[in-house]
């Protein structure tokens, strides 16, 4: 569920694209225009569960394709 406000500066959420970033087997991981909820006052960005699956998808299809091959895959989220 997607609050109303954010949880961290009660700012307000709009709804727009962001990037999701993480680190992968030593490596920054960057799949851009990931759909979110973003706050406007800190940048704090909330997903929606549909996304949330997606996103913890291609991470995992992440580490197995780096195990494999020692390189990372590039993703646009849509």
């Amino acid at each position: 569920m997607i609050p109303d406000r954010c949880t961290f500066c009660k700012g307000r959420l709009e709804e727009r694209k962001t990037e999701f970033i993480a680190w992968a087997g030593g490596e920054v991981v960057v799949i851009k225009d990931v759909p979110a909820y973003v706050c406007e006052q800190c940048g704090e960005a909330y997903y929606t569960p549909e996304i949330s699956q997606r996103i913890d998808g291609f991470m995992r299809d992440v580490h197995q394709k780096s195990s494999a091959s020692g390189r990372f895959p590039q993703a646009t989220c849509h």
